[in-house]
């Protein structure tokens, strides 16, 4: 419980409890929230030696939909709030062991989530063969789009109505059920605490100080779009498990014609792969990574590691809170055609076949670092990798399950409290 205690440590205290609750449902959700002490665990292993740029946190959930700047939807890893340069080892053993204890979450037998668990090892040993065989920008441009997905879940009975839920996750819907309009015909976000909350410190011009800031982060032409929208009004609002407790602010803008665009900036504090795993860059290229603060890093590593990013991506460093503090933060589009599929919803073959969608999806990711040929190379052409990762799941899924139940000790003891049911 310690790393956790280190955490809570920066976070708002308020939300502290919250976390631990959500963590205490399943150990699957305590696996989400323990991205830190699993990076600690996986510090004391041997691995190949090659560093890639590395999600940090590519568990089964952090997969998802979001819309390409085109518009079309696309399936990729989709958080990079601990991304850092890591041996290529550590992503696919947060993966593998994520899908042991979903397959366990959701009733499935040890036979069923090792199959599903071997799925994702073979997918990622498969992928990173064929992405070789190719060229660089090759590798660069590949995408999982809407047609590969549909073929690799047509089993799964839910992709349709997964796709159309993204599809119809826009900022006028989020405009309808997160705001109310004043006296003076704006909207405003309506409190809902804890989970929503318009902080006393927080005031529009302070925010739009540091707006001018996030807007020298963009491309030319997303700064220009942002430049015609005004700053209506800004909001903490609670996300995810592990992400509980750090400050996550939801931003209101209004067009020219009144038409509304939701933005989130999260806080980003160190990686856990550096604070907690001891990881540190092994080459000038993914060195640039820690240049410019978290907050770059978070986006750096994210136009990196995904096919297509959010236009609107961008970053603020070194701003001094009210406590005096300075934080980073990374910002994005709020619920912009973003889904994710519910994981504890798939039966034991729709959990393989999205297993494998994940694994060659990842696959994808840490091809785009400098010499990755060398995992290729390294996996060669038998299934020892897979079978291998699919035990280490296994025996680490063992682990995750004691460790929730020490997590269960500490909130009965009253060693830390928690909110359930937030």
């Amino acid at each position: 419980m310690g790393i956790l205690a280190e955490q809570h440590a920066s976070r708002l205290a308020h939300l502290v409890p919250v976390r631990v609750g959500r963590m205490l449902q399943t150990p699957f959700a305590f696996y989400r929230g323990a991205a830190a002490v699993m990076a600690g665990d996986l510090s004391g292993e041997q691995t190949s030696g090659h560093q890639v740029v590395a999600c940090g946190d590519a568990h089964l959930a952090n997969f998802g939909l979001y819309a390409s700047p085109e518009r079309r939807l696309v399936f990729d890893l989709n958080d990079f709030d601990e991304v850092f340069p890591a041996p290529w080892e550590w992503d696919v053993k947060r993966l593998t062991a994520s899908i042991w204890l979903s397959g366990r979450n959701s009733g499935h037998s040890e036979e069923q989530c090792r199959t599903a668990a071997e799925a994702a090892a073979r997918s990622y040993r498969l992928a990173m063969r064929r992405l070789f065989e190719g060229t660089a920008a090759e590798r660069y441009y590949f995408q999982v789009d809407t047609d590969i997905l549909s073929a690799t879940m047509a089993s799964a009975g839910i992709l349709d109505e997964d796709m159309k839920k993204a599809k119809r996750r826009t900022s006028e819907q989020v405009l309808a059920k997160m705001t109310a309009e004043t006296v003076h015909g704006e909207p405003r976000i309506v409190d809902q605490w804890p989970l929503v909350y318009h902080p006393e410190t927080a005031t529009l011009d302070r925010v739009s100080a540091l707006f001018d800031l996030y807007r020298s982060s963009l491309r030319a032409d997303t700064a220009v779009l942002v430049s015609q929208y005004r700053l209506v009004d800004v909001a903490i609002r609670v996300v995810g498990v592990g992400s509980v407790g750090t400050r996550c602010w939801v931003v209101l803008m209004l067009g020219p014609s009144g038409e509304p665009l939701f933005l989130q900036a999260k806080e980003v504090q160190r990686s856990v792969l550096e604070s907690h795993g001891g990881s540190r860059p092994s080459s000038d290229v993914i060195r640039l990574l820690t240049k410019f603060g978290q907050g770059y890093r978070a986006v750096a590593g994210q136009r990196i590691m995904q096919a297509q990013s959010d236009p609107f991506l961008g970053w603020v460093g070194n701003t001094v809170e009210s406590d005096g503090q300075l934080r980073d933060y990374f910002v994005r589009q709020f619920r912009d055609m973003k889904g994710s599929f519910a994981v504890d919803q798939l039966g034991p073959g729709p959990l393989a076949d999205y297993a494998r969608l994940c694994g060659g999806v990842l696959a994808r990711a840490h091809s785009q670092t400098p010499g990755s040929a060398f995992i290729a190379g390294y996996l060669g052409r038998s299934d020892v990798f897979d079978k291998a990762m699919a035990g280490w799941a296994k025996h680490y899924a063992d682990q995750s399950e004691k460790d929730h139940a020490e997590l269960e000790r500490a909130v009965r003891t009253g060693r830390l409290d928690a909110e359930s049911g937030i």
